[in-house]
């Protein structure tokens, strides 16, 4: 699912229904989550699993990978990346540090959100605009796209800056592509000042979506140029 949302120079790697995939974890890593409840430790270890796979696939060695701040995974020099994980779904998107600014993934059970989290994660113009797609489209749960959405910008944001990106500092429309398949873009559009890249400060970010197989995925990547 990830793969098709990024460019060609993204190696992605995924798990679905992970109680199968061999996962062991570092001894640093396994530190982190020795208390944690078996969910959480399984879903760390695969992740990571599937980001050490990707990186072999860009010729990385395989090495702990460990949360820095705010959990935001710390990338061996050279490479950019983005973890997501949800029930019976892990992914990691990986990239030379040269080909893409940043990136940020994310996926969520495609469902509705719970009661009364909507209201805290979106701005009034944005839920106007997911009634909008609801009428055109009522087989896409509209609500979990947007969170999804903001996941992505969030992991993407917060390596070119190292601050916290709120839910409403950035205003989401999304796009549906035409067709039966359930797949098209959003664009985020900050409204704080944007990360410097390169020579340029960035006033929004670009991002692509699909809904499939019972999940809904986001994701977003942010050229150099």
């Amino acid at each position: 699912m990830i793969e098709v949302l990024l460019p060609q120079t993204v190696v992605t790697v995924e798990a679905y229904g992970h109680e199968s995939v061999d996962a062991p974890l570092y001894p640093e890593e396994a530190a982190l989550v020795a208390r944690a409840v078996a969910k959480r430790r399984r879903e760390f270890a695969v992740v990571r699993s599937c980001a050490r796979r990707a990186m072999e696939k860009l010729g990385v060695p395989p090495q702990p990978i460990l949360p820095g701040e705010r959990g935001a995974p710390r990338w061996p020099a050279g490479l950019a990346g983005s973890m997501t994980h949800c029930d019976g779904y892990c992914a990691a998107a990986v990239v030379r540090a040269t080909d893409l600014a940043s990136l940020g993934i994310d996926a969520e059970a495609h469902g509705p959100l719970p009661e009364g989290v909507l209201p805290a994660v979106s701005l009034p113009a944005e839920a106007e605009r997911l009634r909008r797609l609801a009428a055109q489209r009522p087989d896409v749960h509209w609500d979990r796209l947007l969170f999804s959405a903001k996941e992505s910008v969030y992991k993407a944001w917060f390596p070119l800056t190292g601050k916290w990106l709120d839910f409403t500092e950035a205003d989401i429309e999304i796009s549906a592509a035409p067709g039966e398949h359930l797949r098209g873009t959003f664009r985020a559009t900050l409204l704080v000042p944007g990360p410097r890249v390169g020579d340029r400060r960035l006033g929004h970010f670009d991002g692509h979506w699909t809904a499939d197989r019972g999940l809904v995925a986001t994701a977003v990547a942010v050229p150099h140029g």
